[in-house]
């Protein structure tokens, strides 16, 4: 059905360059329901919040790559694919012509593929406008309206998945990480913080949902999207999720990002007590102290690219179906390079990651210490994931809420908390709990 260009790479390969043909035309106005009406094959590319977004059919190019300079190999392809396309898209809005989506490994030492994924088809939505593009990667294939919207009919109907329910039963089991193994990690942890080695480390864990049946892929982004619609609902070779978290978003020169940082169960809050989120993340010191380390991280890295840059003193509670968050959106005007060009989403996403909310302050030696006590890959979990446009735009969000689907009927999820030196191991296995509970609910559990 499609053509596929892959490039697995090392730091010393050189890969052969796809030369693509990109269309991209406008489309009628989608429905009431937006991009949930695309989001019904278990292998789309999925990037959507609240309708708007973009759901990838197909794939005609792929890179990937491992180690340390995994986002400076996929800057350059990415680079070189752009520059050799020939991208016919009379719209120009961020995210429409030729885009890629991409998952990149949390740490340089993981096993984890770090890739970007070129799809035939992208159905595309945001608050102006809805597109489709179509990207052909043989010289000789039709490039046409007709073609793609005759291909996307195709997929959309043809497609049915294997879920059938067989005898069994659902569970979820320890993972890397057992539960008592987490609270022995958040002990260490604090340890650690009071020798004065550290002042923050963001410790993860995980468990592995086994199922009777076949996981219906996108029953549970669709249910992800429709629960947690303040959220960037996502899926890109095998990592699904719902993150709140946005790493970064470049539109031309203007930066943004989303910092989650404190976090409060909804699952354990009294009835009838309306102030208890504020009370509770707002007037907390300990809270107040994980936000503020976050912050300070990212406008530390942010403040020498910007010419002007807007931060909040204060946070905001951000309200989630399973949880609460202190949250703050950062906002930058990038300056230019000596050539005129302003750093794309590729380039901030490098400098950006990871950030203190998912490793610890400061955070060279956080992620240190953390290789040696959290005692696990966490492949994608916690890396940048979204897409990419060729003019530099994109939105990268944190792979948070999310899993990875190792097998048709195993999903390994993860969730990770900030500790700081008031915590609380059985406290912090609760709400690591707590975050899974998005992908748990999803698949059933």
């Amino acid at each position: 059905m499609t053509s596929q260009l892959s490039a697995a790479v090392g730091p010393d390969s050189t890969d052969t360059i796809p030369h693509l043909r990109s269309l991209t035309i406008r489309r009628p106005a989608m429905s009431e329901h937006g991009l949930l009406d695309y989001i019904t094959r278990d292998d789309s590319l999925v990037w959507a919040r609240r309708g708007e977004g973009t759901v990838g059919f197909g794939e005609v190019a792929r890179f990937e790559a491992a180690g340390p300079q995994r986002f400076t190999l996929a800057r350059a392809w990415w680079a070189a694919v752009s520059e050799s396309a020939q991208v016919d898209n009379p719209l120009e809005h961020p995210g429409t012509g030729l885009i890629a989506f991409g998952a990149f490994a949390f740490s340089y030492s993981s096993t984890y593929a770090s890739k970007l994924v070129v799809p035939r088809i992208v159905v595309g939505r945001n608050e102006e406008c809805s597109w489709i593009t179509y990207t052909v990667a043989d010289a000789e294939a039709p490039l046409s309206i007709e073609a793609a919207e005759s291909e996307l009919a195709q997929l959309l109907e043809e497609y049915s998945p294997e879920h059938e329910l067989t005898h069994g039963t659902d569970q979820l089991v320890a993972g890397q990480i057992s539960e008592a193994d987490y609270m022995d990690s958040v002990r260490k942890g604090v340890s650690v913080i009071e020798s004065g080695a550290i002042t923050k480390l963001v410790l993860a864990r995980d468990a592995v949902a086994e199922l009777a049946s076949p996981i219906a892929v996108a029953q549970v982004l669709r249910q992800l999207a429709l629960r947690y619609i303040d959220c960037w609902t996502y899926s890109v070779d095998g990592l699904i999720g719902a993150t709140p978290e946005m790493l970064v978003r470049v539109r031309g020169d203007i930066a943004e990002a989303r910092v989650l940082a404190g976090t409060l169960d909804r699952a354990t809050a009294p009835l009838g007590d309306g102030d208890y989120a504020r009370r509770m993340l707002l007037e907390d010191e300990k809270q107040r102290h994980e936000h503020r380390l976050a912050i300070d991280s990212l406008t530390e890295q942010l403040g020498p690219l910007a010419s002007g840059m807007d931060a909040p003193d204060e946070p905001f509670v951000l309200q989630l179906p399973n949880v609460w968050h202190l949250a703050s959106d950062v906002r930058a005007t990038l300056s230019a390079n000596a050539d005129g060009s302003v750093p794309g989403v590729l380039d901030l996403a490098e400098i950006f990651h990871p950030t203190a909310a998912v490793c610890g302050t400061p955070t060279k030696e956080a992620g240190r210490i953390l290789r040696d006590l959290e005692g696990m890959d966490r492949g994608p979990y916690a890396g940048p994931v979204g897409w990419i446009d060729t003019r530099g735009n994109g939105e990268l969000g944190i792979a948070l809420r999310g899993g990875v689907v190792e097998s048709p009927t195993s999903v390994r999820l993860y969730a990770g908390c900030g500790i700081v030196a008031a915590s609380d191991p059985t406290e912090e296995l609760a709400e690591s709990w707590a975050k899974m509970r998005p992908m748990r609910e999803a698949l059933g559990l």
